[in-house]
């Protein structure tokens, strides 16, 4: 774990009670910080997931923020494309709720509709091979297939076809079995982000 005295990502002091209130319901609270990821890419856009975990359990190279309100914690391999993003309420009244304001943008090279990059290379034929023979495979037989787009820097981005794309269930899709499986199978790997245009499919959830 490494703590910073400078924050990766603020927590603006609009939600900062609210997140406080929800943590307060935990029997562990004041052991808990508050996990901000990037969970996957949509429209040309970072999408986040947030969770609330036991600082001491945080990964040796994760980062930790605490100002003595509530602890932040950022992955390493999220740090460059959460720096200087604010943690704030969203301003859609359509969509309300917590929101993630963030200056960085994903490189055109991982954008929506780009065709496979060059995945030649032992890391990348390893991942490409885990997809093939253990992933798909699963998630075949739910009508879902998984597409290896590109390999950096221990990040795999993949994109959900068929059954998986637009699905409401593609997070957990994404991290409780591809990722899981990647990161157990090819120790390289330390996350995976999703790429898919989920604004198309039989079932969007992205809008």
């Amino acid at each position: 774990m490494t703590t910073t005295q400078t924050p990766v990502l603020t927590v603006d002091d609009a939600v900062l009670p609210m997140l406080l209130d929800v943590r307060s319901r935990e029997a562990d609270a004041d052991a808990l910080g508050l996990v901000v990821a990037i969970s996957g890419i949509a429209d040309g856009e970072f999408t986040y997931s947030t969770a609330f975990m036991r600082t001491d359990a945080v990964a040796e190279d994760d980062i930790v923020f605490d100002d003595g309100r509530l602890p932040v914690i950022v992955s390493a391999h999220d740090e460059a494309n959460l720096k200087g993003a604010v943690l704030t309420k969203s301003r859609n009244l359509l969509k309300p709720g917590l929101t993630v304001d963030n200056p960085n943008t994903p490189s055109p090279a991982i954008s929506i509709g780009m065709e496979p990059g060059d995945l030649s290379g032992p890391l990348a034929e390893r991942v490409v091979q885990v997809v093939d023979e253990a992933i798909n495979p699963s998630i075949d037989s739910h009508g879902g297939q998984a597409q290896v787009v590109k390999v950096e820097d221990g990040v795999v981005y993949i994109r959900l076809a068929g059954g998986c794309q637009g699905c409401g269930m593609a997070n957990v899709t994404l991290t409780q079995g591809i990722e899981r499986t990647l990161v157990e199978l090819v120790p390289e790997i330390h996350k995976v982000v999703d790429v898919t245009d989920h604004a198309q499919g039989e079932n969007p959830y992205y809008s």
